[in-house]
């Protein structure tokens, strides 16, 4: 994983807040300083929390479990569906619904649908409905995949929640802390801290911003993936050692065995009867 270093920070704007107006106080510890009414961010902090979130994704990763990335915002959806896939993580960056969390076993009811309606459009009976039907269903399909398409593998709550901009995603925020979700996210200075677990005080209105953030985030959980990959190839290395020090011992067993029960088998000679005369 890349260092995550104070001048790319810097050049992608990350040390840019708010007015001093719409500032969240809590945020003061992260603040390094007003500048023409703007509040600017520590950097030194930013990558200080950034290292340390980093290195929760990365356990997070390694361990095999998902974390849903949440961004739907126009400044950071792109960023974050574009970055995201390559790790083959769930991302929502259209509306958020509503109980996505606390009322899970609903949104899988949604995906089975669009996926029943996926069996139905490529079944040879689908072109023998009326046109009227067909548009209806392949209008419904769409709408399900632009809002449950990028979650469609998530069988399951996720093990944690990444989010741009909690003020703008404070239902997601709510739910997971609810739930007893880790929460990471970037948090502006307009921002409560306290709500997330994993706080990375950075300016989440900027594009460039978000995704050198992103891309340092990314880098960890594709290094955990690795890692776990890597254990996984050890653990059947160990396996078939263990297997074939295992089929040794059978083997010594059996042979042994065996000749015990040649031995047992085996005819004892009748010896000569003395003559004496």
């Amino acid at each position: 994983m890349t260092e995550l270093k104070f001048e790319e920070l810097l050049d992608a704007g990350c040390h840019f807040g708010h007015l001093k107006r719409k500032w969240n106080p809590k945020m003061a510890p992260y603040i390094f300083k007003e500048h023409n009414g703007i509040h600017v961010i520590d950097l030194q902090k930013t990558i200080a929390k950034a290292e340390e979130a980093a290195a929760a994704l990365k356990q997070i990763a390694r361990s095999g479990k998902k974390i849903l990335f949440v961004a739907t915002k126009k400044q950071a959806k792109d960023v974050v569906a574009e970055t995201v896939k390559a790790v083959d993580m769930p991302f929502v960056t259209e509306r958020w619904p509503g109980g996505m969390l606390t009322n899970f076993t609903t949104i899988r009811k949604a995906v089975k649908k669009m996926n029943a309606l996926d069996q139905m459009m490529h079944d040879k009976d689908f072109n023998n409905i009326s046109k009227r039907e067909r548009l209806q269903v392949q209008r419904e399909r769409a709408k399900l995949d632009k809002n449950l398409g990028s979650i469609a593998d998530l069988t399951r709550l996720p093990s944690a929640l990444f989010v741009i901009d909690i003020n703008k995603e404070h239902i997601a925020v709510a739910e997971a802390r609810r739930l007893n979700i880790p929460t990471f996210a970037l948090v502006d200075t307009n921002c409560n801290p306290d709500l997330i677990d994993f706080p990375i005080p950075a300016n989440d209105d900027a594009s460039k911003s978000i995704a050198a953030i992103l891309k340092y985030m990314v880098e960890a959980i594709q290094e955990g993936l690795n890692e776990r990959m890597l254990d996984k190839e050890n653990n059947v290395a160990v396996d078939e050692e263990v297997n074939e020090e295992e089929n040794d011992v059978t083997i010594e067993e059996t042979k042994e065995e065996s000749r015990e029960e040649g031995r047992q088998r085996r005819p004892r000679r009748k010896s000569n009867p003395t003559n004496n005369q």
